[in-house]
């Protein structure tokens, strides 16, 4: 704008010396220089963008069913099932309005984009247990190391219900000692109860040492696939594109390089 100015202010300057040289009074200098007033306010005028921004607008254009042509500053009601092009001043491609979705359609969009979501959700806890593991498990000696602390702990407990079992049995030798004497009669309420309350305690511990013995197996087959998978880590793999544990494949159904997309995608927080 202060270009526009300084502009205007040379060409009226011009003016008035022209209409001086020419004999022309005062007047004819102000009416000059009003003239050039105008057209220079005019300039400026030209120059300013709209206010309303449609000067970047682009147009609308589509083909009806029946075969007319559309134009407009603004999508066509007309043609709402049908493809938009949003075309530029100088004619060229800007972009394309798709047609607008169907109930039925909206419906089907509306469970992809869920389905798509809840993979991406799937990727990233994937990739967060996969680091995860590698941050506890930078090499495989760590990893043995975990796995016998983990089956150290099982042990102790399975030890610990032996144990007790053998304590239960010292127990249980006065109360069969003194059901001696009752051979062929009832037994003291008290007697009974205390040799039941014996029997229940060690069928308890028993089913602890089946468990315990149970856990060591889970605990090993789980370190087991930790392990296989920790290799594949180790030596490049991606996280999250190796699949659920124990699983070779891609995750959730997605196979193949799409795996390695969607657990890039994944990574970047989209």
């Amino acid at each position: 704008m202060r270009h526009l100015c300084a502009a205007f202010s040379s060409i009226a300057t011009l003016l008035r010396r022209q209409a001086s040289l020419a004999g022309g009074s005062m007047l004819a200098s102000a009416c000059l220089s009003g003239a050039a007033l105008t057209a220079a306010a005019t300039t400026a005028q030209a120059q300013i963008p709209p206010a309303d921004g449609k000067k970047n607008a682009g147009i609308y254009s589509c083909t009806t069913a029946d075969g007319r042509r559309l134009t407009s500053d603004r999508p066509i009601a007309e043609c709402n099932t049908r493809e938009q092009r949003i075309l530029n001043p100088d004619g060229s491609q800007r972009a394309t309005l798709p047609p607008a979705l169907s109930p039925e359609e909206k419906v089907l969009q509306e469970a992809q984009e869920r389905r798509l979501a809840a993979e991406r959700a799937t990727l990233r806890d994937a990739i967060r247990r996969d680091r995860t593991l590698m941050l506890r498990f930078p090499n495989e000696a760590a990893h043995q190391q975990g796995r016998s602390q983990a089956l150290d702990d099982a042990n102790k407990a399975r030890l610990s219900s032996e144990r007790r079992i053998k304590e239960l049995a010292q127990e249980r030798k006065p109360l069969t000692d003194e059901a001696e004497f009752y051979k062929g009669r009832p037994l003291p309420a008290k007697l009974k109860q205390q040799m039941d309350a014996n029997d229940a305690a060690v069928e308890a511990q028993q089913q602890l040492i089946e468990n315990q013995k149970a856990e060591l197996v889970r605990i090993n087959s789980r370190f087991d696939a930790e392990l296989a998978r920790l290799k594949k880590l180790w030596g490049g793999a991606a996280p999250g594109t190796l699949g659920p544990a124990g699983d070779s494949k891609a995750t959730n159904g997605i196979s193949g390089s799409n795996a390695g997309e969607a657990a890039t995608a994944a990574a970047s927080g989209r």
